[in-house]
């Protein structure tokens, strides 16, 4: 068993053309994520969903001003972003990057590799990056194409699934996956997912605007985020107030605040 706790965790971001100008992003959040556990983030453009995501990722445009992000009890931000890796985080990128001139092959056994401490035995790899493959219904052929070079929005987005599928983390933190599939890709992404929830003790943190991938996904519970922060949590059918009524009722008052 697994938890991922973030405690009044606080981000600003650096940007713009003066480099010391900062905005703050995250205003206290905190969440517990257990294995077992699949938790939805919801909320508009700007709310800080994705900064989230790429706070407990490492990435360095995101400074962390206070609060804590825990796996089992220790602390990651005070790890760079492959011991993160390492330790069971996963993010998968709303826009995932083009790697040039490294294999897709390469690239999916050095990073298991790098995550299980020692490299796949060769006939034992092969044979499970095809059935993992096969599962996304992802064409073989593409195992020798570079890092997301020229992929469709929803082959890369398939392509993260894949790496979920085979990389077996603790906590996977999924930035909206489901943005820019179509009705088939949403499809064979959401049971990529599934399986792997259904694969073991771990858990899921699910970050969307919408809740059409939440019909094939049943998240545990719905986080509202809005102004930084989560302001309203609950079960799957506070997923259908969103789509209904909108984000109006919880973003006045976090612009409030």
């Amino acid at each position: 068993m697994s938890t991922l706790e973030i405690k009044d965790l606080h981000v600003e971001v650096r940007g713009g053309s003066n480099s010391d100008e900062a905005k703050q992003i995250l205003r206290g959040v905190d969440l517990t994520v257990r294995s077992g556990e699949t938790h939805a983030i919801m909320g508009p453009n700007g709310s800080g969903k994705s900064t989230l995501a790429y706070a407990i990722a490492g990435h360095p445009k995101y400074e962390i001003t206070s609060g804590e992000v825990l796996l089992d009890g220790t602390d990651v931000l005070s790890l760079s972003v492959d011991e993160r890796a390492r330790l069971g985080l996963f993010l998968a990128m709303q826009y995932p990057v083009e790697v040039p001139g490294v294999s897709m092959s390469n690239f999916l056994r050095s990073a298991a590799t790098s995550v299980r401490g020692e490299a796949p035995k060769l006939r034992h790899w092969v044979k499970e990056v095809k059935q993992a493959m096969a599962d996304l219904e992802i064409d073989p052929a593409f195992a020798e194409r570079s890092v997301n070079e020229g992929f469709s929005g929803g082959e890369k987005k398939r392509h993260e699934v894949l790496q979920l599928s085979l990389l077996k983390p603790k906590i996977a933190v999924l930035d909206e996956t489901d943005s820019g599939l179509d009705v088939d890709a949403l499809r064979v992404v959401s049971e990529g997912i599934n399986r792997f929830r259904a694969s073991g003790d771990v858990g899921v943190l699910l970050i969307t605007h919408y809740t059409r991938i939440l019909r094939h996904i049943t998240p545990d519970v719905v986080h509202v985020f809005a102004g930084g922060r989560i302001v309203a949590s609950g079960g799957a059918e506070l997923a259908d107030e969103l789509e209904e009524h909108g984000y109006v009722r919880f973003t006045q008052p976090a612009a409030a605040q």
